[in-house]
């Protein structure tokens, strides 16, 4: 079948957009679930200030209600040695009850939460 490029455009475009729906309906599912099973101090995120995924993590569990606690790794020295503790492989590193979470990873987050 040979479609002429405006129409695999349009194709393209159709299926991005459905794409990007059932994602934006997924993750609105993941914060309702956390947002009603995660109690504070069941998830502390280890940021980084330049750290793009921290900032994404952080605003999306911010407007679903998941309660969380940050800090950030060049500011605390704490936070530096837990982050080292942890093995210090990347940032957002996700403590979520006890268990290591690395990276904005929410099915793991909720296979813990859930467990």
């Amino acid at each position: 079948m040979n479609l002429p490029p405006r129409s695999l455009l349009v194709v393209i475009a159709v299926a991005a957009a459905a794409s990007w729906a059932w994602r934006s309906h997924v993750s609105a599912e993941d914060g309702e679930l956390l947002a009603e099973r995660v109690k504070p101090g069941d998830i502390r995120m280890i940021s980084s200030e330049t750290c793009g995924w921290c900032t994404a993590a952080r605003h999306w569990m911010q407007e679903e209600g998941v309660a969380f606690s940050e800090c950030f790794i060049e500011r605390d020295e704490q936070c530096m040695a837990d982050y080292r503790a942890q093995g210090g492989l990347g940032t957002p590193t996700l403590i979520v009850r006890g268990q290591q979470v690395l990276g904005f990873d929410r099915e793991r987050i909720i296979e813990i939460v859930k467990s």
